[in-house]
């Protein structure tokens, strides 16, 4: 009785292993995937209006673009804010080094611009809500190395979070060419 006993605990801690194996692997590719190659992300605030919600977007961004210098103007990207860093702010590639940029300093109550040239190794993003959006204008040049990731496809919006709360569903809006569709 005891030898059979012994021989169940062995069968049911030899499950027990493999399966935490398994579970192990799956937290490992899951964590690589999510560090180097593709990431979801919560969007929301004012300064991406109209492209992406005030009250949140769900967007897929992909982390090896950035690494191998594949953005460009126009691009949607992620990048750690330089004025919080632990904040990771959604903005749109508006020049790369070297390009001369002309802005509004203040859209909202003057007509003063400032040109700058964009510095090496440097990017200029802004939001898509001149008014209501903190970024390079703020900010000056974000450095390259502060770009995490690039945008390519909204998941689901805030309507359709509303509709279909508790299921899961997909809506892709995808970007070409800046636009989404």
């Amino acid at each position: 009785m005891s030898l059979r006993n012994l021989q169940l605990w062995k069968s049911f801690a030899k499950e027990a292993l493999d399966v935490s194996v398994l579970l192990g692997k799956f937290f490992c590719c899951l964590h690589i995937t999510n560090t180097y190659i593709c990431t979801v992300a919560l969007t929301y605030g004012p300064s991406m209006l109209p492209t992406l919600n005030l009250t949140g977007d769900l967007v897929l961004a992909e982390r090896i673009s950035p690494r191998i210098g594949k953005v460009g103007h126009g691009d949607i990207v992620l990048v750690e804010s330089p004025i919080k860093p632990k904040r990771v702010v959604t903005k749109r590639v508006i020049g790369m080094e070297g390009d001369r940029i002309s802005y509004i300093v203040d859209p909202a109550n003057s007509d003063e611009t400032k040109t700058v040239v964009v510095p090496k190794g440097h990017v200029w993003v802004e939001g898509d809500n001149k008014y209501d959006s903190t970024d390079s204008r703020v900010f000056g040049a974000v450095p390259y190395g502060l770009l995490q990731a690039k945008v390519f496809c909204r998941i689901l919006d805030h309507w359709e979070k509303e509709q279909y709360k508790g299921m899961f569903f997909l809506r892709f809006g995808c970007w070409s060419e800046g636009h989404i569709w």
